[in-house]
C-alpha cells in the first residue's frame, strides 16, 4: 500500500477501479490511461534516482531539502524539477531534442518552422497543478516560496468552461460545442491557451476590486477558491453530470 516504484508498476486497472469504487454508475474517465500513467511515473521514479531517493514520488521533497539553504525556494525551481523529473510519464505527446514536451502542443496560427520553439503552446496544466499542490506543504515546513507569480492559471475544463460558460470566449461556429475534439486540436489547444490569457485579466480586475495586491491574491488563490468552484457550479447547473461546454476525446493524462 506504498506509493513506491513497485507498487506503482505493478498496478492495474482492476486494482484502481476497486480503489475508487469505479461501476457502471460511478465511472471514472480514462481509468486505464491512468493507470498506464501511474506505471509510467513508477518507471520514470527508477530512472532519476537523484531526484527521488527512497524509491518515492515523496523523495522530491528530500531532494529540494538539499537545495534550500535559507529557507527560501522559487515556486518555478519546483516546476523545473517536476517537469524534469516527470517528463517521461506523458504519452505520445511532442519532443524537442529528444525531451518529451508534455503538455505542449502546436496551434497553425503560430510560426510552423522546423525547431523553432515559437510554434509551441506550453500549457503544463497537470505539472503546474502539481506544482501549486506541492507549494502548501513546502510552506508547512517552514520555507518561504518565491517567484509564485511566475506560475500561469491551469488551462482545464473548469476554468475554460467558465470562461465559455460567461460567455468570455464564443465559438465562431456553434457547431464546434456539438462535435468531440483531441486534446491536440486547434480548437481545444486555442481554448485552453485563451483561458490561461482570461485567468491573469481576471484576477487582475478582482484584485482591484477586492483591493489586494498580487501577493496578498495570489493567482493559486483565485484559482482555488474561485474560478475552478465558479465553473464547476456552473457546469452542474447547465449540463447533466457537470459535462465542459466542449466535448473532448481524453485519456486521463491532460485534463
Amino acid at each position: 500500500m506504498q506509493a513506491d516504484i513497485d507498487g506503482l508498476q505493478s498496478l492495474t486497472v482492476a486494482k484502481l477501479a476497486t480503489a475508487f469504487q469505479v461501476s457502471e454508475t460511478n465511472t471514472l474517465v480514462g481509468l486505464a490511461g491512468r493507470v498506464q500513467l501511474l506505471q509510467r511515473l513508477g518507471r520514470a521514479i527508477a530512472q532519476s534516482p537523484d531526484l527521488f531517493p527512497g524509491g518515492r514520488p515523496g523523495g522530491l521533497v528530500d531532494y529540494l531539502a538539499e537545495l534550500v539553504s535559507v529557507g527560501t525556494i522559487s515556486a518555478v525551481t519546483v516546476l523545473k524539477l517536476v517537469l524534469t523529473g516527470l517528463g517521461e510519464i506523458w504519452p505520445g505527446r511532442l519532443t524537442l531534442a529528444g525531451v518529451n514536451l508534455g503538455d505542449v502542443w502546436q496551434h497553425p496560427a503560430l510560426a510552423n518552422q522546423p525547431g523553432c520553439a515559437d510554434q509551441y503552446v506550453p500549457l503544463h496544466k497537470l505539472s503546474q497543478w502539481l506544482t501549486y499542490s506541492l507549494l502548501e506543504p513546502l510552506q508547512g515546513l517552514g520555507w518561504a516560496i518565491a517567484d509564485l507569480d511566475q506560475l500561469t492559471g491551469l488551462a482545464e475544463y473548469r476554468n475554460g468552461g467558465l470562461c465559455l460558460d460567461l460567455d468570455l470566449l464564443v465559438a465562431h461556429d456553434p457547431a464546434l460545442t456539438q462535435q468531440t475534439h483531441a486534446a491536440s486540436s486547434e480548437v481545444i489547444v486555442e481554448w485552453r491557451a485563451l483561458t490561461v490569457a482570461l485567468l491573469d485579466r481576471l484576477a487582475a480586475q478582482l484584485r482591484q476590486q477586492l483591493n489586494r495586491s498580487p501577493s496578498e491574491l495570489p493567482l493559486v488563490k483565485i484559482l482555488q477558491g474561485g474560478t475552478w468552484a465558479a465553473g464547476r457550479r456552473l457546469a452542474r447547473d447547465r449540463r447533466p453530470r457537470a459535462q465542459p461546454p466542449l466535448k473532448i476525446t481524453s485519456d486521463g493524462t491532460v485534463f
